[in-house]
């Protein structure tokens, strides 16, 4: 497997994972943003290289083949020229010099066969090539992409994860109270506060009712002197 078939799986790979189910099942969701973030950016640099050093091939495999066909066609050309000059000669009557053209001739064709050989073989893989150039690009394309999406999101799914996490240790700590149990902690400590409570109203009550004895006994005395003023007065009209 080449270098750029190898990035080419890597990059395919990395396009079609889903970040969301990544981070579904991490144990640590910003490390493994963090993480992705970087394999990201390492892939993007290898596969720019990748398509960097297959664009450098394509084009030098092109240039094979651009000079493949001209000098196919130069070859032609003199294979036409020689074999028109062993006609001129041959029709002149010099045998020996229309021979040696013939010759010169079937040099040229083969000359001129051989470019064509090697233009036949070369256009498909330079085709091939230029193909897994165009995936190349579209897969880097679409990891710039994902890249940009995923730095983007980055704060807000790191936030979305850490308040999950709190959310859960809340409800970890409420469901280890159980309210309803007499034994709890928390139960004790409000049965200490009623009967706290209760203290404070009970000595109120118990005050009030001291003060209420008191006013009692001032109004007792106040009904005795009344009795003794009433009596001197029945007596001062028994003397008269």
């Amino acid at each position: 497997m080449t270098q750029k078939q190898t990035i080419l799986g890597r990059i395919s790979q990395l396009a079609r994972a889903n970040i969301n189910a990544l981070l579904d099942n991490a144990e640590d969701p910003e490390k493994m943003l963090d993480q992705l973030v970087r394999d990201y950016t390492n892939s993007i640099s290898e596969a720019e290289e990748a398509v960097a050093v297959t664009i450098a091939n394509v084009r030098m495999a092109e240039a094979d083949l651009k000079a493949d066909e001209e000098a196919a066609e130069e070859w032609g050309r003199k294979a036409s020229a020689a074999s028109r000059k062993a006609e001129e000669m041959r029709s002149s009557g010099d045998v020996a010099g229309a021979e040696k053209f013939d010759n010169l001739t079937r040099m040229a064709l083969g000359r001129q066969i051989q470019h064509e050989d090697d233009v036949a073989s070369a256009r498909p893989a330079i085709e091939q090539q230029n193909a897994t150039v165009e995936q190349l690009k579209q897969g880097l394309v679409s990891m710039k992409t994902k890249l940009e999406d995923l730095k983007s999101r980055r704060g807000t799914l790191v936030a979305r994860a850490r308040t999950a996490e709190a959310q859960s240790k809340v409800h970890d700590a409420i469901s280890s109270i159980d309210v309803m149990d007499p034994n709890s902690e928390l139960s004790r400590f409000e049965d200490r506060i009623r009967r706290q409570e209760a203290m404070v109203q009970g000595r109120a009550e118990a005050q009030a009712t001291r003060l209420e004895d008191q006013f009692a006994e001032l109004e007792d005395h106040t009904h005795d002197r009344e009795i003794e003023a009433r009596m001197q007065q029945l007596k001062g009209g028994q003397s008269s």
